[in-house]
């Protein structure tokens, strides 16, 4: 039990324990549990070597190098499996990596041979105030770093145990003015000082600070480190199960841009979910090229990449309805004409790279056209709208400071209501069927100009496309939990978009909550964010919504990029807005019959964030609140357990047999008053009356008789050795509160 009891070794383990929860490996407790072992161990040799300090010393070398030699195992078996080395993994947001075994185990090993080492050498050695108060912060500096909120619980747990190591192992000179006390005497009233520092502390209100963290930020923002890094996450992934959004705070900036209006960018597309391991993964769509080109502006087309103008496959079919009015008729588009059709005014927008080695390049949304880049390399548009950065010799990536430039639509296009009525009707008929007889419309034309050749190569490339729509981004799994709920949600809505933001609104007024620290189970996926725990990030918002939307019989797909929200007004790089790691975010985009791609936003909005309270100080204060509550039903547990505990042995042993009565009156006595078990019962009356002028000399000899002669007591004994019972326990009770008073008026 004094192992098991070692504050030392619990403040040890409760050290590594928040570290290693960092560090996202699911196994927090094991890693405790072997935490505690290594560190009880290890601690034994310790204090050999305090005895016997060569021998000691040789032994500490020995198990220092065991755990180089560990570490040096465990890094090398995960740089076979891992794209980075271990030095950058280590330095690099956790947020932003997968989970890598082996260099976690690595880094649990040097953490731990430092820190059971540093703490049992501060503690027991030499005590000091200083180096114990730096360690005792490096836990607080590993979250700091990444911006991330350590666990209310760890933080309660190190605070105490903290003050308790640091008046257990206090060092003080006995004089005249400063008595010393023995630890077994102090112990209640350092753990009641301990509880209530914590509790008070946690509940006292604190001030909302906003750090400059550019400093620390940057401190780690090596050039080599950086292409690394990007290298690794910029990239084609053929997989993605959303880990980068959690816990994510990353305030290093990757673009600066110049834009009217906050929006989305887009730089990875994922078309097929598993429920089995919660993941996305890329279908052909996602990294088929539609044609390859020269980035020189000269190569381009007036020097732009077009891309689907807003609004197009509208005018194309009401185009077609204004040449036959049968069609028109047919479909409802009678009375309507292309002309009529208000798309938003473009607008531009200038994206520059901060960072180097992505093969993405950031997209808008609603993107008309690719107007001008900085690369100079050859590049390729990919079927979902992605630009990337191709070359067939060698992996290409974008540069540092390469600049984009890109017209888009303002997202407004629904808001004009004959705009969505005309969109809403292609909805309600077999949208292939549309197509196909406007497509035929055209061709039958004696003469074709070249709007009706545009609309025609438009319409057929509409056709081609949307089979592949139907074909994959229609599959959510056939879960039939999904379904209904889909339908549920949908019902007595008909038009694709009416149906998409019904969807949309499903999760903020069915208690969702977002939460950046929740930790889903193995197994979990989209059925269980969206029927049971209804806590997650934008990655479960995203993907919930993809799987409903595709249920609706809308083709949807996941989306991940950036949401650019944050200001930075500088005109010396021309750029209003930045958009840091923090900003990474993901996104459904659904397919609307009539009007083309389109991305929304399920995910509950930052407002919501902050009303939910979700904060690491309201969480302090209330952990504060319930520990200084269970304290103090603690303490009156305590401080009635003597007087319980002794009517509970009165009324229990009254009723048993006299032998054991007198039997368990010894014991009871002997563990009030502290005397051990080498004591005979005639010493222990002995002991008793001289300390305590309390006479139990009968039932000694009861005791005797009973235990060694194997004599049957009667009731009459039983009776006289409990009324010896009883008054042996006032004067204990007596003398001890006398004790107290003297004590008192000591101090006072």
């Amino acid at each position: 039990m004094k192992i098991f009891c070692d504050p030392v070794l619990i403040y040890t383990v409760i050290v590594m324990m928040s570290i290693m929860y960092h560090y996202k490996s699911g196994h927090t407790l094991i890693y405790g549990i072997a935490s505690f072992v290594i560190a009880g161990l290890s601690f034994r040799l310790f204090d050999y070597m305090t005895k016997h300090k060569f021998i000691g010393t040789m032994g500490y070398i020995v198990l220092f190098s065991l755990f180089m030699f560990a570490v040096r195992f465990s890094v090398n078996e995960g740089s076979r499996s891992y794209p980075l080395n271990f030095g950058v993994w280590f330095l690099t947001p956790q947020d932003v990596l997968d989970y890598s075994q082996w260099y976690t185990i690595a880094i649990f090993l040097l953490f731990m041979i430092f820190m059971m080492s540093v703490i049992y050498y501060f503690t027991r050695i030499r005590y000091r105030i200083f180096m114990g108060f730096l360690i005792f912060i490096i836990p607080f500096a590993i979250y700091g770093k990444e911006y991330e909120k350590m666990p209310t619980y760890f933080i309660i747990l190190l605070a105490v145990s903290y003050i308790l190591i640091m008046i257990n192992f206090r060092q003080m000179q006995n004089t005249e003015e400063t008595e010393i006390i023995g630890r077994k005497t102090i112990w209640k009233s350092v753990t009641a000082y301990a509880v209530v520092f914590a509790s008070f502390a946690s509940m006292i209100p604190k001030p909302e600070i906003e750090a400059n963290r550019d400093f620390l930020d940057t401190l780690i923002s090596a050039e080599q480190f950086t292409d690394r890094l990007t290298a690794m996450l910029g990239v084609f992934r053929d997989d993605t199960d959303g880990q980068q959004f959690f816990r994510t705070n990353n305030n290093t900036p990757l673009y600066y841009v110049n834009a009217s209006e906050p929006m989305r960018l887009k730089t990875t597309t994922f078309s097929t979910y598993n429920y089995d391991n919660d993941s996305w993964a890329v279908e052909d769509s996602d990294k088929n090229f539609v044609r390859t080109f020269e980035s020189k502006p000269e190569s381009m087309k007036n020097g732009l990449l077009e891309f689907s103008e807003t609004g197009s496959i509208i005018k194309a079919v009401l185009y077609a309805g204004e040449l036959n009015d049968e069609f028109a008729e047919r479909y409802g588009f009678e009375g309507y004409s292309e002309s009529q059709i208000s798309v938003p005014e473009n607008k531009w927008i200038s994206v520059t790279s901060n960072v180097r080695g992505s093969q993405f390049a950031p997209v808008p949304q609603l993107v008309q056209n690719f107007q001008y880049t900085s690369y100079q390399k050859r590049m390729a548009l990919i079927e979902s709208g992605l630009i990337y950065a191709d070359n067939s010799e060698s992996r290409a990536y974008f540069a540092y400071d390469e600049k984009f430039i890109y017209n888009y639509t303002p997202d407004t296009f629904f808001m004009n209501s004959l705009n969505k009525s005309v969109t809403d009707k292609f909805s309600d008929y077999d949208y292939e069927k549309i197509l196909s007889e406007a497509l035929e419309i055209l061709e039958n034309q004696s003469e074709y100009d070249e709007k009706i050749q545009n609309y025609i190569n438009l319409i057929s490339d509409e056709i081609g496309d949307y089979d592949d729509y139907d074909d994959f981004l229609l599959d959510y799994g056939n879960s039939q939990m999904i379904y209904n709920l889909a339908r549920e949600i949908t019902l007595g809505y008909t038009s694709d978009y009416d149906k998409a933001k019904a969807i949309e609104e499903y999760f903020r007024n069915n208690d969702y909550v977002y939460n950046l620290d929740y930790q889903k189970e193995k197994g979990e996926n989209a059925e269980d964010f969206i029927f049971t725990a209804k806590k997650g990030v934008c990655y479960e918002y995203a993907t919930a919504m993809v799987l409903l939307s595709r249920a609706s019989g809308i083709p949807a797909r996941f989306c991940e990029g950036y949401n650019m929200s944050q200001l930075y007004d500088n005109k010396a790089i021309d750029t209003n807005f930045v958009v840091t790691g923090n900003d990474a975010h993901a996104f459904p985009e659904l397919y609307i019959r009539g009007f083309g791609w389109l991305s929304f936003e399920p995910t509950v909005s930052s407002d919501e964030i902050a009303e939910q309270g979700n904060n690491t100080a309201d969480s302090l204060a209330r952990a504060g609140l319930v520990i200084l509550l269970l304290a103090f039903a603690v303490m009156i547990c305590i401080f009635l357990y003597p007087a319980v505990s002794h009517k509970l042995f009165i009324f229990r042993y009254g009723r048993k047999s006299p032998n054991e009565a007198v039997s368990a009156i010894m014991c009871r006595t002997c563990r009030i008053f502290g005397i051990d078990g080498g004591c005979t019962s005639q010493e222990t009356a002995e002991i008793i009356y001289n300390e305590w002028n309390a006479d139990i000399y009968s039932t000694a000899e009861m005791f005797d008789r009973a235990v060694y002669g194997g004599a049957v007591l009667n009731d009459i004994e039983r009776e006289k050795a409990m009324s010896e019972y009883i008054a042996v326990y006032k004067a204990f009770k007596e003398k001890k509160r006398k004790r107290n008073r003297k004590i008192k008026n000591l101090y006072s």
